[in-house]
């Protein structure tokens, strides 16, 4: 009798919608899995065989233990995007910044908190182009007891949009490594695993989300594409945001959301109509002139009594370059800010940073399609150099010759950022941290370059939020621009997108101890070496330390 209660008790704190459970337990298989899409068949590396993968479901306060278990050829390690890791930067997971990778037949359990957080996350594969398949959701539910700050919707649904190539991920970046090239785009977007009707593959199915008149849906959309921002929307129906990125902002409403690899969005769709199928639609963002995969994906919304034969209502998808579309949506994003959620935002500065991300060209003699060049990407002109043994590992236990902790505050040399380039479009390299005292208030302006091509650059800090105080077009003004700040209520982030020709400044307090991986979310780039870290020192005392490493840590 008693194992029967054990195995009810474990069984329900899978579903924290139902019981109060402290501590959550996930087994995470990775395993390859032979997948068809695209009238096309190819074996993929998954979590538990799934594409997506599973959903982690926990409530803000909870433990949750993730053992990763890695019956796959590759090295692997999982990141849980957004996640604030407050002192458990183990468990953060990007491979050689906060550990080192989970070699084939080894294990390794992600333990952490979920603190002062609620909403909608994810998680992926954080090593070479394995997130193209390892992904899926983190849904975080309020405490028991403690509602939405809008009127609670009758019904949830995760929707996950993606990329899929026909071609196996890994030998599409190698051959792009080799080239010294841009990697080939993918060969279709898709909507929770599926593309939809595709015109080369009639037989290819989509996903259905089945709607009951009169009812509302709240929609935790998620962007774990690997390198292209998405255009997301129903046809015949309007979307109520209430989140960005597991944060409550101002609701508003809107036919069209733009959400940028990395990011999530929560939108609530009240099903308005009486009866019929509706077209859902994720569509590229690219206003630069940069190749992306232009194939829509499309999904069904589809309402009970509504017969299998009906026509679907389609809509109009924005153009690709639809820059005033994706504006009116950012724009529209303020935080909550309310008297339970305020938006604590610095309004003193101790470190004011500015970093230029863009794009570069390296000399590479065997890169003969690139005639003896390639392209490389950096943060203030440096390219990041992933080192061979993590660097909070490094960091902890005093290894010297990982890193170096002389990462520019500024470009090293100045010039017309958005403007004409400079004659020479090489990088530095190196494997450099930035150094933030404990609890240090930091402003950083991200400015994007022409170099090669201007272009938007998602932005994800791990291990904090931030709030996003202003933009603009053009070079960013340090006299000027900050007058228009927004420091009442700015939109808080753990993803931001720094606009093609443009910049973007964050503001964050470095309150979180560890080594903190920020880099751009289109893979391309980080894979070109647009990434650093922040170093973030202790403070006083057990509570304001980064933890020892658990016993399991896997080794280089």
């Amino acid at each position: 009798m008693e194992s029967w209660l054990r195995i009810l008790f474990l069984f329900a704190c899978l579903f924290p919608a139902f019981v109060e459970c402290r501590i959550r337990r996930y087994n995470f298989n990775v395993m390859m899995k032979t997948t068809t899409r695209l009238c096309s068949s190819k074996p993929i590396a998954t979590v538990n065989g799934k594409f997506p993968g599973p959903t982690i479901y926990a409530r803000e306060g909870d433990n949750v233990l993730v053992n990763v278990v890695n019956h796959v050829k590759y090295n692997v390690s999982i990141h849980w995007h957004g996640v604030r890791q407050l002192r458990t930067g183990w468990s953060d997971g990007p491979a050689y910044i906060t550990q080192c990778p989970i070699q084939p037949g080894q294990n390794y359990v992600y333990n952490f908190t979920i603190t002062g957080q609620r909403g909608t996350l994810f998680w992926h594969a954080h090593i070479l182009w394995l997130r193209a398949t390892m992904h899926g959701a983190i849904v975080i539910l309020p405490k028991l007891g403690v509602p939405y700050p809008f009127p609670k919707p009758d019904h949830e649904a995760v929707v996950v949009l993606a990329e899929w190539w026909k071609s196996d991920t890994e030998a599409v970046i190698n051959q792009a490594i080799k080239s010294g090239l841009a990697p080939n785009v993918s060969d279709a977007h898709t909507i929770n695993g599926h593309p939809g009707a595709i015109s080369n593959c009639p037989s290819q199915g989509g996903y259905t989300l089945s709607v009951d008149p009169g009812k509302s849906y709240m929609l935790r959309v998620i962007n774990a594409a690997l390198n292209e921002e998405l255009f997301f929307k129903i046809a015949g129906h309007k979307m109520t945001v209430v989140e960005v990125d597991a944060t409550y902002v101002k609701p508003f409403k809107t036919d069209t959301i733009i959400i940028a690899p990395g990011q999530t969005t929560n939108v609530i769709v009240t099903a308005n109509k009486g009866s019929g199928k509706y077209m859902v639609a994720a569509s590229p963002f690219m206003d630069a002139p940069i190749a992306v995969d232009n194939v829509t994906a499309t999904a069904t919304l589809h309402y009970s009594g509504t017969l299998a034969s009906s026509i679907t209502t389609l809509t109009n998808t924005p153009p690709k370059n639809a820059t005033p579309v994706a504006n009116n949506f950012i724009d529209s994003l303020r935080s909550l800010n309310s008297k339970k959620y305020p938006a604590k935002v610095p309004k003193k500065v101790d470190h004011s940073l500015f970093f230029t991300v863009g794009l570069g060209v390296n000399p590479c003699s065997s890169c003969k399609q690139g005639n003896g060049s390639r392209v490389v990407a950096s943060i203030n002109n440096v390219t990041f150099v992933m080192p061979t043994v993590a660097i909070l590992q490094a960091h902890f236990f005093g290894i010297k010759g990982v890193y170096t902790t002389d990462f520019p505050q500024n470009p090293p040399f100045k010039f017309n950022y958005t403007g004409t380039p400079p004659t020479n479009l090489a990088t530095m390299s190196g494997t450099k941290v930035y150094l933030l005292p404990y609890n240090a208030t930091v402003q950083l302006v991200l400015q994007d370059t022409g170099i090669i091509s201007p272009e938007n650059h998602p932005i994800h800090l791990h291990g904090f939020n931030f709030f996003a105080v202003g933009k603009g077009i053009g070079n960013f003004n340090p006299k000027t621009d900050p007058n228009n700040f927004n420091l009442i209520d700015p939109v808080e982030r753990n993803t931001i997108g720094v606009p093609s020709g443009g910049w973007v400044a964050i503001r964050f307090r470095a309150d979180n101890p560890g080594v903190w991986f920020m880099h751009c979310h289109l893979e391309i780039h980080t894979t070109w070496g647009l990434k650093m870290a922040f170093l973030v020192d202790n403070g006083k005392g057990p509570n304001e330390s980064l933890l020892p490493p658990p016993k399991d840590l896997p080794k280089c």
